[in-house]
C-alpha cells in the first residue's frame, strides 16, 4: 500500500474516529491495548466497532453518542477501527463469542464477557431512535 493512500485513509478517517473520541471513547488501535482494556476494565465496557460506512455515520455514531446521556451508562467507552485497525480489531471480536464480524456493531462486555450485541443488520435501515432505544434498554439491563 502506497504512503499516500495510507495518508489519505488516515486523513479521511480522522472526523470519524473523532466522533467517538470527543464523546469519551478510548482508541484501541493494537491488540494490545485492545487486551489490556478488556482484561483489566472491571465492570461494563462497550466496545464500538467503527467503520466508514454510511450506517456508521448516520446511525451508529449520532445513536451511540446520543445514548449516552441516558441516566445509566457502560463504566468504560472503547472503540476500534474496522479495515483500519485491522489487528485491534480482530482482537476485539475474540471477545465477541457467538457473533460473526461485523461492522459497525457495538458489543457490551462486563467483566470482558460478552453480555450483548448490536450487529450492522441490527443497525442499518433503522431509525436513530430505535437504536438508541436498543442501548439504553442493554445499559439498564447489565449495567445498573
Amino acid at each position: 500500500m502506497s504512503m499516500f493512500y495510507h495518508q489519505y485513509m488516515e486523513d479521511m478517517v480522522k472526523p470519524m474516529r473523532e466522533e467517538l473520541t470527543s464523546i469519551g471513547f478510548k482508541e484501541l488501535r493494537t491488540p494490545e491495548e485492545v487486551e489490556d482494556a478488556l482484561e483489566n476494565n472491571k465492570g461494563t465496557t462497550v466496545v464500538f466497532v467503527n467503520s466508514v460506512c454510511g450506517c456508521a455515520a448516520g446511525l451508529a455514531r449520532p445513536a451511540m453518542a446520543y445514548s449516552l446521556k441516558h441516566k445509566v451508562t457502560p463504566d468504560h467507552l472503547v472503540t476500534v477501527f474496522a479495515g483500519q485497525d485491522k489487528e485491534a480489531t480482530a482482537k476485539a471480536r475474540e471477545y465477541f463469542t457467538g457473533y460473526p464480524p461485523s461492522s459497525p456493531s457495538i458489543a457490551l462486555l462486563k467483566d470482558g464477557k460478552i453480555q450483548w450485541m448490536m450487529e450492522r443488520h441490527q443497525i442499518e435501515g433503522r431509525e436513530p431512535q430505535e437504536i438508541v432505544n436498543d442501548l439504553t434498554a442493554a445499559y439498564d439491563k447489565y449495567c445498573s
